[in-house]
């Protein structure tokens, strides 16, 4: 409902810091809109010439794909872990329902969408949010891609959570948010434009803002369109002592690909390979035009040729009609310049320069040029290979433990009451959650794995397996030295392993026991 103890003074200093953060912001809202053609291949339009037959190769779209495609391959998975041990049961809870909670809320796409949005423009943006709408009204946990046009925090902290003021940009229809806040005047005019990658009317939207804003240490929330305030946490009784969420933290995560010193925000693969891309389609446009050129004769005639045009250009005439002999004088073909191969291999070197750049080989694709076709030796090869995207995934896999960790004060400020929730993976397993007890707050971590791996990854690990297998490690025999050897690798599963040659030995002296008695 409106407030109306809101202070006037301090919406007009809202509004002028949403302004000034708008236009310190303005470079890298023209980036982003910039990026989206190169991404649509309509970078023509960017670099100067709008030219319908102009050539716009995807180099550049192939090799997001690819990235696009590894981080899909490596989905996180969170398990929280105790730090002491009367928190464990709590913790093996927690590791349930918080991928229960984000598959309800369509993390998936929501991860998936981000990650295109990163890998295009450097940032992608998580809001982890408490949405009183849903569950027939009861609330739930909703977690939502940000677009970095709608999102506006203070100029030179390169942390969102150091900005004073975080401000999130939404376009409500103006009957809706009538029909919401039937109390609201006329002075619900759009403040700011709010900007959007498609050309639609937005006469008949109003830009509702949500103000974040710290005091005390604790995160508030003022809602307000125009110059009326909607809603102020500060000034409800249920929320004005713990703050709109009692983590005290802006319920936006930032995951930045490439960093930007002296800003929360980064740049992503267009705006380290657009140049390389440039120079390949401008080189393709002219080598294109030569090869037509070449490829349609065209001549010199003398105006006095006596050469039926009409007859000379329908090439399914057999015979041309001329008056008086024919010779070179009257009419000449024309030869045009020959292209070189010097410039064919000029392009093929700025492809090369592209997929060296985003590291983006052929063997990250699954093909090699020289001959190897062996799944585990390609494995090994884009293991070799894949460095930065690993380092990206790991990069990807913090920021999601900051929105796991987002979610986990909410579940604890939220779920007063009973939930159940279907446990993925385990058929038709359910878990209950009821809150907890008030006072008590335990203290979690959150490791973040792989939930899933590409096939080449599996291959290798089952690879690995057999090898184990082969050298007799679940031999019980051998099971002293297979442990010994174990504290000198490191690989995926290899504490299930160890688990295992343990088990392996305890039967072992088991049956031993029973022999002697």
């Amino acid at each position: 409902m409106k407030n109306n103890k809101f202070p006037r003074e301090r919406l007009e200093y809202a509004i002028s810091c949403l302004r000034e953060y708008r236009a310190a912001k303005a470079p890298l809202e023209s980036r982003i809109r910039e990026e989206e053609l190169w991404w649509q291949l309509r970078h023509w339009e960017v670099m100067g010439r709008d030219e319908g037959g102009a050539p716009a190769s995807a180099w550049l779209f192939n090799n997001l794909t690819n990235k696009h495609a590894d981080a899909m391959d490596n989905f996180p998975e969170p398990a929280v872990l105790p730090r002491e041990p009367n928190d464990a049961a709590d913790a093996e809870l927690m590791s349930r329902i918080i991928p229960a909670v984000m598959e309800r809320s369509g993390f998936e796409k929501t991860y998936s969408d981000n990650w295109w949005y990163k890998l295009k423009h450097g940032t992608a943006a998580y809001g982890v949010f408490w949405n009183r709408d849903l569950e027939k009204g009861a609330g739930d946990i909703d977690i939502a891609a940000i677009d970095l046009l709608n999102i506006f925090w203070e100029p030179g902290i390169c942390d969102i959570q150091q900005s004073r003021n975080l401000f999130i940009a939404h376009k409500w229809d103006r009957d809706l948010l009538k029909e919401a806040f039937p109390e609201l005047g006329d002075g619900t005019g759009d403040i700011i434009d709010v900007l959007t990658h498609t050309r639609v009317s937005q006469e008949d939207k109003v830009t509702v803002v949500d103000w974040y804003y710290k005091k005390e240490g604790r995160v508030h929330l003022c809602k307000f369109a125009g110059h009326q305030v909607l809603y102020s946490s500060e000034y409800d009784p249920l929320f004005a002592a713990t703050g709109w969420y009692e983590h005290g933290l802006y319920p936006i995560v930032f995951d930045t690909l490439f960093p930007i010193e002296g800003s929360p925000v980064g740049f992503g693969y267009i705006a380290v390979t657009k140049q390389p891309q440039e120079y390949i389609d401008r080189l393709g446009k002219n080598i294109l035009e030569a090869s037509m050129m070449a490829s349609r004769p065209r001549y010199f005639a003398g105006r006095a040729a006596g050469v039926n045009e009409e007859e000379f250009l329908d090439w399914s005439r057999p015979i041309v009609h001329v008056e008086g002999s024919i010779s070179e004088e009257r009419l000449r073909p024309i030869t045009p310049y020959p292209l070189a191969d010097t410039y064919l291999k000029v392009q093929q070197l700025k492809i090369e320069e592209l997929k060296e750049t985003a590291s983006n080989r052929d063997f990250s694709a699954g093909s090699t040029n020289s001959g190897v076709t062996a799944a585990s030796a390609i494995s090994a090869l884009q293991e070799a290979g894949n460095k930065t995207s690993r380092d990206m995934i790991a990069a990807a896999y913090r920021a999601y433990s900051s929105v796991c960790s987002m979610v986990l004060e909410l579940i604890r400020q939220f779920y007063d009451s009973g939930r159940t929730f279907r446990i993925a993976g385990s058929g038709d397993s359910f878990v209950s959650y009821g809150g907890t007890e008030k006072g008590r707050r335990p203290v979690f971590d959150i490791r973040i794995t792989a939930q899933r791996k590409n096939p080449f990854a599996r291959v290798s690990q089952n690879e690995l397996a057999k090898e184990l297998y082969r050298l007799g490690f679940f031999k019980p025999e051998l099971a002293q030295q297979a442990l010994g050897a174990l504290e000198l690798m490191d690989f995926e599963g290899k504490e299930k392993v160890r688990a295992h040659i343990i088990n392996n030995l305890n039967n072992k002296e088991e049956k031993t026991v029973e022999r002697k008695i």
